[in-house]
């Protein structure tokens, strides 16, 4: 597995980057066969440690964690308690469905952009409709059944996720609706 391993505005010593490595790989390797490569990040938030954490499986799904504590070691060792306990409950949903995926998750190259929004106010009305592009950047659709696709929206703490169906053309969404429950778009 592939480690990056960085603080923002803060120096990460080898011993926290080794203990990183070596607890995050027997935490990970418990629960899934084969990840690929994982981000770790480092930072202060007050008086407190920040860990975020980011997992890729070579199944195509991502499982991310993030906690907070007063020492360094304590914030990254919440943060891979949270990512085993989301690994876990991936392994055990895929049990439930009696189902394993043969081959890797087919991705769909797609571009991704971030649009400028009106942080003024202004009561005036714009010259044009046509939002100012921010930034612009490279973003892989996966292929998945609707009950990945959930799994995958959950793992990742996202708020909605674009997934094609396996079997049909066109994108699908999953969403978190306000009531609680997931929201499904299939287009006809």
């Amino acid at each position: 597995m592939r480690y990056q391993i960085s603080g923002k505005q803060i120096d990460i010593g080898e011993a926290l980057q080794t203990h990183v490595k070596s607890e995050l790989d027997v935490a990970v390797q418990k629960y899934a066969e084969r990840p690929t490569d994982a981000q770790v990040i480092f930072s202060k938030s007050g008086h407190e440690f920040v860990c975020e954490t980011t997992v890729h499986l070579s199944t195509g799904l991502t499982a991310s964690a993030k906690a907070h504590a007063t020492e360094i070691y304590a914030a990254f060792d919440g943060c891979t308690e949270k990512m085993e306990k989301q690994l876990r409950r991936y392994k055990r949903r895929l049990k439930d469905h009696h189902r394993e995926r043969a081959e890797p998750v087919e991705l769909l190259g797609a571009s991704s952009y971030i649009l400028a929004s009106d942080q003024h106010g202004e009561a005036e009305e714009p010259e044009t409709l046509q939002p100012m592009i921010v930034a612009e950047m490279e973003t892989k659709i996966a292929t998945l059944s609707v009950g990945e696709a959930v799994m995958q929206m959950e793992l990742s703490g996202a708020p909605v996720l674009v997934f094609k169906k396996e079997g049909k053309e066109g994108v699908n969404v999953v969403y978190r609706r306000d009531d609680g429950n997931i929201g499904w778009i299939d287009p006809a």
